[in-house]
């Protein structure tokens, strides 16, 4: 004769705490695809360039707006990227040679690790204010999906150029001294 076994029963706490695992992936993939809905950085091209306050790797406050009035390459860049180590020292050399015409360079690291950046500017002698971004920051700016990034802001904040990986610099060049003659 066969004796029934019992049913196995699991508790009902997994069961619980897998949907509500369930649920929080879900929410966060919703946030997600929501984040990579933003705007592509190209649509930023001849409006406002958004503002941002960051402190720079001096402890000084890093206020986009405050530079109104000046030509900006805003650079996007991370330590691991090799082309951005390559336009930086270029960038620096242009603080320096276009400074004075009205020029102002600004980098913004998207590094996790503030450390690691410091060093890395530190070595390539850059001399232009640089400040760590984030998600949040790169979201702005229709999302920094590819690096390097940068952006050219004429005198009133208005995006005028955006290069994208690695770029030929004189081209760059050309277009700076273009926004720079521009009054």
């Amino acid at each position: 004769m066969k004796v029934p076994r019992p049913a196995s029963r699991l508790p009902r706490a997994p069961i619980v705490l897998c949907n509500v695992s369930l649920v929080a992936c879900l929410a966060a993939s919703i946030a997600v695809a929501t984040a990579q809905s933003a705007p592509p950085a190209q649509n930023l091209l001849n409006k406002q360039a958004p503002d941002f306050t960051r402190q720079d790797f001096h402890g000084h406050a890093l206020h986009l707006a405050g530079f109104r009035g000046k030509v900006v390459l805003l650079n996007f860049w991370a330590t691991w990227c090799a082309p951005c180590q390559v336009e930086m020292p270029v960038f620096a050399s242009w603080q320096r040679q276009y400074g004075p015409q009205g020029l102002q360079v600004i980098g913004v690291s998207m590094d996790d690790d503030a450390a690691a950046a410091r060093k890395l500017a530190e070595r390539l002698k850059l001399d232009y204010p640089i400040a760590m971004g984030d998600a949040r920051l790169g979201l702005r700016y229709g999302g920094v999906l590819g690096l390097p990034l940068s952006l050219l802001v004429d005198r009133n904040g208005v995006v005028r150029a955006r290069f994208q990986g690695e770029t030929d610099v004189n081209v760059m060049e050309n277009r700076v001294r273009e926004l720079l003659a521009e009054r």
